[in-house]
C-alpha cells in the first residue's frame, strides 16, 4: 500500500507530463477511471487492474448499454478489511479479469455517498441478517440489488461472481424476479407511516423503557454487555441528561463507569489523545485502531458535558487531549476538519499492520523511559494485563491517579508531571514512525458534530482556544459549504466543495449553529440555523408522513428514497431535525415547528420505547416533552458575561438567548431595560420575575 501514499504526495505537484521539480513520475501498470476522483478511498483503487468507475450517470448508462450486471463495492479510506479485500482480490489480475469481462464495477466512498450506502446496506441486511464494510453488492444495470455481502476471500469472490454471471446469461428472468422482490423489501424496510394517535407522552412510560434498557448495561465495565464494545456518545449523553434531571444515582454511576473505563482503555489513545472506533474485547482494551472524526467530535461533547455535570478532572483531561489530537492531526488551515486516520500503518520492517503506530514493546519503552519504566509500567500496565500480541503492548489503565500516587509515595502533582512528561516524549518518539494514512476530505455533517464538540468544551471550561477553533470551523462551513441558494455541499477537498448535501448535513449544521448562537449571542448563527431548517421543509419534507427524506428532491433519484430514523453512532438525521424544530419553536414561537417535531416523535415512539439503544436522541426529545424545558433570556449590557456563567452550568433541559441591546427575537422582545441586565427564566414563553444574579436564576430552574 506504500505506493498509494507516494501517489498522494505526488498529486499536488504532478500537474502535467512533467512535474515542476523535474522529478520522475511514478509509472503504474494499471490506471482506471477513479484517477479523476478526489475521494482518498477511491484514489486508493485507482491503480487496481479492475476497471473501476465512480457512481455517476455515465457509468450507469454504460452498464445499461452493455447489459452488464453492476458490482457495487462500498467502503471507506480507514477501513481495515477494505484494504485486505483490495490486496487479495482487486489487485489480482485473474480476479480483475472475471470482474471486467462480466460486470461493470463501481467503487463508492460510503462517507461521501451515505445515500447509496443506506440502500445497499439495507439490501444486504435483508439477505444475510448482518452488514458491514466492505459492502459488496451485485445489481441489475438499473441499480436494483440481486445479491450481496461484506468481506469475501478471493476464492469465494470469484466463485460467486462466476455463478452470478452465468445465471444472468442463461436465466436473466430469474435474476430480474429476485431483484424485484429484494428492491421491494428495501422500499418497505424502515417505512414510516403517520401516527394519528393523540395519546400524550408519559414520563412513566419513558422510565419503564429505560429500566428495560438497563438489563443490557455492563455495570462493571460500562457500555453494553459483551464484545465488541462501541462508544455510542448519543446513548451516554441521553443517559447523563436523564440521570441528572431525575436524580437517578444508579444511572449516573453507570454513565461514570462507562466514561471512566473508556478513558482508561486502549480504545483511548493514552499518549496522543482521541478515541479509536471500537474495542474488539469487552474491557475496552484492544481497539480497531482507526480514528474517526465523527466519534471524536461527539465524544468531545460527551466528556465536556460530563465534566460540567460532575467536575470529574479525568473528563477534563480527556477533553483537552482529544481536542489536541483533533487540532494536531485532523485540522486543516481552512478551519475544516479532516475525516479519519487509518487503522493500518507500516511497522519498522515496512510491513503494513493494524495498530503498528500505537503499540509498543518493552525494550522500546525501557530505552525511552529509563528509570521511570517501572512506574510507567504500573501506571499503563506493561504487564500481562496490557499485552496484545507478538510482544507488543497497548496501554490500558486499571487504577486511579490517587491509587498509583499513594502506592509509589508520590504527590498527585508529582505524578501528573510525570504522566505529562511520558506523554510528551513518547509522542515525539511515535512521530518518527510511519503515520497512519490520513483521509483528508472534509464532510459537512462530521465537521458540524465536531464544531458542536468544541462549543461544548468552551461551555464547560471557558477556554478561548475552544471557541477559536469553533468559530474558524463555523466560518468554513458558512463560507465554503453554504451555497447562495441556501443549500449545502457535502464534501470539501483541495479547496473545492462538491456533492449536494443530505439531511444529515443540514440537521447537524443547524444544531451546531443553534449552540454557537448560545455562546456568542450573535444572532446570525441562529438565523442561519432557521434558514437551513426551512430549506429542509422545502426540499426534504414528506407531507404525508411528516418526516424528512435523507435526500433532497433536487438530487438524482436512486431506486428508493429513504427516511432515516434509527439513532446509531451518529444520531439519525430525523431525530436531530426534530430536536432542532423543538428548539427553534422556543426561539421563534412558530407553532409549525413544534407541531411537526411532536408528530415526528409520535411516528417513531413505539419503536423508540421498544429499542432505546437505537433511539436515544428521540428519547431526548421525549424527555423534553414530558419535563420542564426552560428558556433563559438575558438582556442588557452584561449579557455576555452572565451567559458565560450560565453556559458553564450543566443545563441539558434549557436553551439560552441573549442580547446587549433591544431585540425582535420573540424570547427577547420588549425585555431590554437601559442600565440593567436581567435574566428571565421561562417555560414556553411564560416567565418568572426577572433576576440579576446567576445563582438566583439557577434556583428558578430547580
Amino acid at each position: 500500500m506504500h505506493r498509494y501514499l507516494i501517489l498522494f504526495l505526488l498529486l499536488s505537484v504532478i500537474v502535467s507530463c512533467e512535474s515542476q521539480n523535474k522529478k520522475p513520475m511514478i509509472k503504474y501498470k494499471y490506471t482506471n477511471n477513479l484517477i479523476n476522483e478526489t475521494s482518498p478511498y477511491l484514489l486508493q483503487h485507482a491503480h487496481n487492474p479492475v476497471n473501476w468507475h465512480a457512481w455517476n450517470k455515465g457509468a450507469l448508462a454504460l452498464a445499461k448499454k452493455e447489459n452488464k450486471l453492476l458490482i457495487i463495492s462500498i467502503g471507506y479510506s480507514s477501513c481495515h478489511w477494505c484494504h485486505v479485500m483490495e490486496h487479495e482480490s482487486f489487485e489480482d489480475t485473474a480476479v480483475a479479469s472475471v470482474m471486467n469481462d462480466n460486470f461493470l464495477s463501481i467503487k463508492v466512498d460510503r462517507e461521501e455517498r451515505p445515500d447509496i450506502d443506506q440502500i445497499y446496506m439495507t439490501a444486504v441486511q435483508l439477505m444475510t441478517g448482518s452488514g458491514g464494510w466492505p459492502l459488496n453488492v451485485v445489481a441489475l444495470p438499473d441499480g436494483r440489488p440481486v445479491w450481496g455481502g461484506t468481506f469475501f476471500r478471493k476464492s469465494d469472490w470469484v466463485r460467486i461472481l462466476s455463478q452470478l454471471a452465468d445465471m444472468y446469461k442463461k436465466n436473466p428472468e430469474k435474476v430480474e424476479a429476485y431483484a424485484a422482490n429484494l428492491t421491494n423489501g428495501v422500499k418497505q424496510s424502515g417505512l414510516i407511516t403517520l401516527n394519528t394517535s393523540k395519546k400524550a407522552f408519559d414520563s412513566t412510560e419513558l422510565e419503564q423503557a429505560i429500566n428495560k434498557w438497563q438489563k443490557n448495561f455492563d455495570e462493571k465495565m460500562g457500555g453494553e454487555k459483551g464484545a465488541p464494545k462501541f462508544p455510542i456518545p448519543n446513548n451516554l449523553n441521553f443517559l447523563l441528561q436523564y440521570a441528572f434531571q431525575t436524580h437517578n444515582s444508579g444511572l449516573l454511576k453507570y454513565v461514570n463507569t462507562s466514561l471512566t473505563k473508556m478513558a482508561y482503555g486502549g480504545i483511548y489513545d493514552q499518549i496522543g489523545g482521541g478515541f479509536s472506533r471500537y474495542s474488539t474485547d469487552a474491557r475496552w482494551h484492544i481497539p480497531h485502531f482507526e480514528k474517526m472524526l465523527y466519534d471524536n467530535g461527539q465524544l468531545l461533547s460527551l466528556y465536556a458535558n460530563a465534566y460540567a455535570a460532575t467536575k470529574n478532572t479525568l473528563y477534563k483531561k480527556v477533553v483537552y487531549q482529544t481536542a489536541a489530537f483533533i487540532e494536531r492531526d485532523l485540522l486543516d488551515k481552512s478551519g475544516a476538519f479532516y475525516s479519519s486516520l487509518d487503522a493500518d500503518s507500516r511497522d519498522e520492517n515496512g510491513k503494513l499492520k493494524e495498530g503498528a503506530y500505537y503499540s509498543w514493546t518493552e525494550p522500546e519503552l525501557k530505552n525511552i523511559l529509563g528509570p521511570d519504566f517501572n512506574l510507567f509500567s504500573d501506571y499503563y500496565n506493561v504487564n500481562p494485563e496490557g499485552k496484545w500480541e507478538n510482544g507488543a503492548y497497548v496501554f490500558i489503565r486499571t487504577q486511579s491517579d490517587d491509587s498509583i500516587a499513594t502506592a509509589h509515595h508520590l504527590t498527585r502533582s508529582g505524578l501528573d508531571a510525570k504522566v505529562r512528561h511520558w506523554q510528551n516524549i513518547l509522542l515525539k518518539a511515535r512521530e518518527k514512525r510511519h503515520k497512519p494514512r490520513l483521509d483528508d476530505k472534509s464532510l459537512t455533517s462530521w465537521n458540524a458534530l465536531t464544531l458542536k464538540g468544541f462549543i461544548d468544551a468552551y461551555k464547560a471550561f471557558g477556554d478561548p482556544f475552544f471557541l477559536s477553533v469553533a468559530m474558524n470551523n463555523a466560518n468554513f462551513i458558512k463560507d465554503k459549504m453554504l451555497q447562495p441558494d441556501g443549500s449545502l455541499y457535502r464534501n470539501y477537498k483541495n479547496g473545492k466543495a462538491n456533492i449536494d448535501a443530505y439531511l444529515e448535513d443540514y440537521a447537524t449544521v443547524a444544531d451546531a449553529f443553534i449552540d454557537l448562537y448560545q455562546v456568542t449571542l450573535n444572532q446570525k448563527w441562529l438565523t442561519l440555523a432557521k434558514q437551513l431548517t426551512d430549506y429542509c421543509f422545502e426540499h426534504f419534507f414528506d407531507a404525508k408522513s411528516q418526516m424528512f427524506y435523507f435526500t433532497s428532491n433536487t438530487q438524482s433519484a436512486l431506486i428508493v428514497r429513504k427516511v432515516e430514523t434509527n439513532d446509531g453512532v451518529i444520531p439519525s438525521s430525523n431525530s436531530i431535525t426534530a430536536l432542532n424544530l423543538f428548539k427553534l419553536y422556543h426561539y421563534y414561537s412558530e407553532t409549525r415547528y413544534l407541531d411537526v417535531a411532536m408528530q415526528m416523535l409520535r411516528n417513531v415512539k413505539d419503536n423508540a420505547i421498544a429499542y432505546c439503544a437505537g433511539a436515544s436522541n428521540w428519547l431526548t426529545l421525549y424527555n423534553f416533552s414530558v419535563e420542564k424545558y426552560y428558556e433563559v433570556a438575558i438582556v442588557g449590557e452584561n449579557a455576555p458575561k452572565l451567559s458565560r456563567e450560565i453556559n458553564a452550568k450543566y443545563l441539558p433541559n434549557a436553551l439560552l438567548a441573549g442580547s446587549k441591546s433591544p431585540s425582535l427575537l420573540p424570547l427577547l422582545k420588549n425585555r431590554f431595560v437601559s442600565g440593567h441586565t436581567y435574566i428571565y427564566v421561562c417555560v414556553d414563553m411564560a416567565c418568572k420575575m426577572p433576576v440579576q444574579d446567576v445563582s438566583e436564576a439557577m434556583k428558578l430552574m430547580q
